[in-house]
């Protein structure tokens, strides 16, 4: 690995990682890798190009030669599949729950790890993800592990939905992603928990405020 400070961001879906994330990134004037999102324009790939989400051959196949591309610009994530701007299509419920899918593949994560290997560039890189601070990242200098109750994080992605225009309905939220996290706990390749060396935060009672500080205190030597 490159010597290339990294902070990790890990934490299940709707903690608040992203958007943490993103903030650190840009007080940081690092770089920034939504991982979760590499999992998710993959799904959608392999739904456009009509591939069973469970046929890990060709799920690999189609993460080895992936057209993608992100870009921040004014605080604002677009990402490119092919071209075509899939920035909201992939934050579905639907994507998510597919993207959930087929990152339990361990050849599909296997293709997809050079890909986030090829983010970190100087002067730094901020990623958010599932197992960054445990398999991608392990030598990162600083993680962070965030979290929050089911019912809070269902609540956050309606909202978040709702703001898009998109329709949910929250009782099916909380299902969902309970559900996500007992098979993203679960998954036998690189399942999701906090590194050992971790900075946990619990953000159910806390704004997004609270957690940025406690977040870059404890990134203040970088």
């Amino acid at each position: 690995m490159p010597n290339i400070p990294v902070v990790t961001i890990d934490g299940p879906s709707g903690s608040g990682k992203g958007t943490i994330a993103q903030l650190v990134a840009k007080k940081l004037g690092w770089h920034y890798l939504d991982s979760g999102a590499i999992y998710r324009v993959l799904a959608q790939a392999a739904i456009k190009h009509d591939i069973d989400l469970a046929d890990e051959q060709k799920l690999a196949m189609i993460a080895q030669h992936l057209d993608l591309v992100f870009s921040l610009d004014n605080d604002v994530l677009s990402v490119l599949l092919e071209g075509e701007d899939v920035s909201i299509l992939i934050r579905s419920e639907k994507a998510g729950n597919a993207a959930s899918k087929v990152a339990a593949l361990p050849l599909v994560r296997a293709a997809l790890l050079e890909r986030q290997y090829d983010f970190r560039q100087a002067p730094g890189l901020v990623t958010d993800g599932r197992d960054m601070g445990t398999v991608v990242f392990p030598d990162a200098e600083h993680k962070i592990y965030l979290t929050a109750s089911a019912e809070i994080r269902a609540e956050r992605r309606y909202k978040q939905l709702k703001e898009k225009g998109i329709e949910s309905n929250l009782s099916a939220l909380i299902a969902e992603i309970s559900e996500r996290d007992v098979r993203d706990s679960q998954r036998e390749v690189a399942p999701l928990r906090p590194a050992t060396d971790a900075l946990e935060l619990d953000s159910s009672a806390l704004s997004i405020d609270d957690v940025y500080t406690q977040i870059m205190v404890k990134c203040g030597d970088l």
